[in-house]
């Protein structure tokens, strides 16, 4: 049992990654249509955030708290920024701003190297966070059990936010009937905006958590954006509840698939199941209720 307990923690661990990267796009995604393929890159803004902020902190515990804040702002600032100079003005189109985006993301990723040079760079990890520790015989490192614990702090406010606050009445207003919400009064454009900078800001912060599992470079989030999409495609378009379940249950397969073939096969195996599964059910495993008769 041992083997497979230890391929159950790394499928959590995987799924938790999965779920930090595409948890901004379930929000965007779902209330605007935007296909966003520069959200790889705002994660590699938060991850290259917590380099530079280590070079000005020295204490790795203390830099990487501060990171996870400075990668939300960085991160949110430049999906305001995309938002307001090029997105708002295609709405409604998505292959547009699909083709738009990636042109963004080719741009940040040069830029990045510009800054910082094409070799990858690494973030020390706190001592704190070194070692690992023994959960049911099994040995789990102190690392991936953090990232586990970010995973389930951003599920948890992004659901108080759009609960239990008037934006976030805002927002699932408007992703269940924009036009009824704009009649309502409630002003969609910068209820746009600000879900553009939650959304990209935990991009930032997925980027900061992800440098606790390697070296960064300019193409760290092109290993991540195909796999955020399956989860939110996957989840339901918009529904954090499916983002979650999807980005797990993705997660858990391909570990105990990799355990009796490889990582390759495993990935292929877990994307045709998604292609499958989305065929039978197109709608994702969560999908919005409506009294509608269409």
């Amino acid at each position: 049992m041992d083997p497979l307990l230890s391929q159950l923690f790394a499928g959590l661990s995987v799924g938790s990654v999965l779920l930090l990267a595409a948890l901004g796009l379930a929000l965007t995604f779902g209330q605007m249509g935007v296909i966003n393929m520069a959200h790889g890159e705002f994660m590699m803004a938060g991850a290259y955030t917590a380099f530079v902020v280590q070079l000005v902190v020295a204490d790795a515990g203390l830099s990487l708290m501060m990171s996870l804040g400075i990668g939300f702002l960085v991160g949110g600032l430049l999906g305001l920024l995309l938002e307001a100079t090029l997105l708002s003005r295609m709405y409604h189109r998505p292959l547009d701003t699909l083709l738009v985006t990636w042109g963004v993301a080719l741009i940040l990723q040069q830029v990045a190297r510009d800054v910082f040079g094409a070799p990858n760079v690494d973030v020390r990890a706190p001592e704190w966070l070194s070692g690992a520790v023994t959960l049911l015989g099994v040995q789990v490192p102190k690392t991936r059990l953090f990232i586990l614990l970010v995973a389930v702090v951003c599920v948890a406010a992004l659901s108080i936010v759009l609960k239990q606050t008037p934006l976030g009445r805002r927002i699932r207003a408007t992703v269940t009937n924009r036009d009824l919400a704009e009649t309502s009064g409630i002003s969609t454009r910068a209820t746009d905006r600000l879900t553009f900078f939650i959304g990209s800001g935990i991009a930032g912060v997925a980027g900061v958590v992800l440098t606790l599992l390697g070296s960064i470079g300019p193409t760290l989030g092109r290993n991540y954006i195909v796999d955020a999409f399956l989860v939110v495609v996957a989840g339901g378009i918009g529904q954090l509840k499916g983002a979650v379940i999807a980005a797990f249950a993705l997660g858990i397969s391909q570990a105990l698939i990799e355990f009796s073939t490889t990582a390759s096969i495993a990935k292929v195996a877990v994307f045709v199941a998604v292609v499958v599964f989305l065929q039978f059910r197109p709608q994702g495993i969560v999908s919005v209720r409506t009294r509608s008769l269409a």
